[in-house]
């Protein structure tokens, strides 16, 4: 589509991030990949061993005719714990990390806001953490990666991690009906 936009986020493993966001009405296509750090093209392996500096995002493109930067981020709020470093339940890492990477000044400045926002809410009792970041050294993950949840929903992180997020977040009206 022309007259798309992306946004890349990054709320621990990148699997629950994708099934979220592809239940989310206006987006167009979800990525796994890795951003943030400084080896060029690293493997999942890599990453998971914590030497790259990477995090596990999901890059979003969406139509912000449907959708806006603001309302993605709300979603990213609600879709995992901001409060927590490098963790995300069980899942402990730098990998891990929430993060919003930008992609331009404009959603730079959004983000600052919309994390300022929520951090007023207290709706955590504790401080959000998340980085809010220029996009760099972005990757796609490998092919197995994607749309993980809806190629392997028996799988037991399936069941028992990104099931429940989801089910958490249809009831909350953030995202489409989810099929099993």
């Amino acid at each position: 589509m022309d007259n798309s936009e992306f946004a890349t986020l990054g709320g621990g493993c990148f699997w629950c991030v994708e099934a979220v966001y592809l239940r989310v009405s206006g987006v167009l296509s979800v990525k796994p990949g890795y951003a943030g750090g400084h080896t060029k093209d690293p493997t999942y392996e890599e990453v998971c061993s914590g030497s790259t500096g990477h995090a596990e995002v999901a890059r979003i493109e969406y139509d912000p005719k449907i959708i806006t930067y603001d309302q993605i981020l709300n979603v990213f709020w609600q879709a995992h714990d901001p409060t927590t470093v490098n963790r995300q339940g069980n899942d402990v890492g730098t990998q891990y990390r929430s993060v919003i990477y930008y992609h331009n000044d404009q959603q730079k400045v959004i983000a600052d806001s919309s994390k300022a926002s929520a951090d007023k809410s207290k709706y955590w009792p504790d401080a959000i953490v998340t980085e809010i970041e220029r996009l760099e050294n972005y990757s796609e993950a490998e092919d197995y990666h994607h749309n993980y949840y809806n190629n392997n929903p028996s799988q037991p992180y399936c069941i028992f991690v990104i099931k429940p997020k989801l089910d958490k977040l249809e009831k909350q009206k953030l995202i489409e009906q989810v099929d099993d």
